[in-house]
């Protein structure tokens, strides 16, 4: 993985509206190597930071977005 695909990862990472599954799909990565990624790139505090806006958020998993009908 390049320096830009690795801060393109950490981007969608971030952004509250892209879910795991999506990173997954369109970067190859599972959610336990994004997570590692990040522990990787970011700072201690920031990762600390992103992983209590991630923990247990629905958005973060699109299966669990699914509205059953």
């Amino acid at each position: 993985m390049n320096e830009t695909d690795a801060n393109e990862i950490v981007a969608m990472a971030w952004c509250d509206k892209t879910s795991f599954d999506v990173i997954h799909k369109t970067m190859g990565l599972s959610e336990k190597e994004v997570i590692t990624l990040m522990r990787r790139t970011l700072k201690p505090s920031s990762f600390r930071l992103w992983r209590k806006r991630v923990s247990g958020r629905l958005l973060k998993h699109s299966k669990k977005n699914e509205h059953p009908q």
